[in-house]
């Protein structure tokens, strides 16, 4: 049974949703660069990324670190 976690932000947020908010508000140019993952720099797509995100757990936690950071930023709009 999964327990709710008031306090952790990403829960009930799915890999969709955090990547389609990052790409609105970075743009696919500056996410390259702030994550060196090729899938944001080489024909980047939301379904290509998602399929590497999903099958590769180092840059999905990269990915969700910088939701994390970003989620003030992303509440004042």
């Amino acid at each position: 049974m999964e327990t709710f976690n008031p306090k952790d932000p990403l829960h009930g947020v799915t890999l969709k949703k955090i990547l389609e908010d990052l790409v609105a508000y970075y743009g696919f140019d500056t996410l390259g660069e702030l994550i060196k993952i090729r899938c944001f720099t080489y024909e980047p797509s939301i379904k290509s990324s998602l399929s590497f995100l999903r099958k590769t757990e180092w840059a999905r936690k990269q990915v969700e670190e910088l939701y994390i950071k970003t989620l003030p930023k992303l509440n004042q709009q």
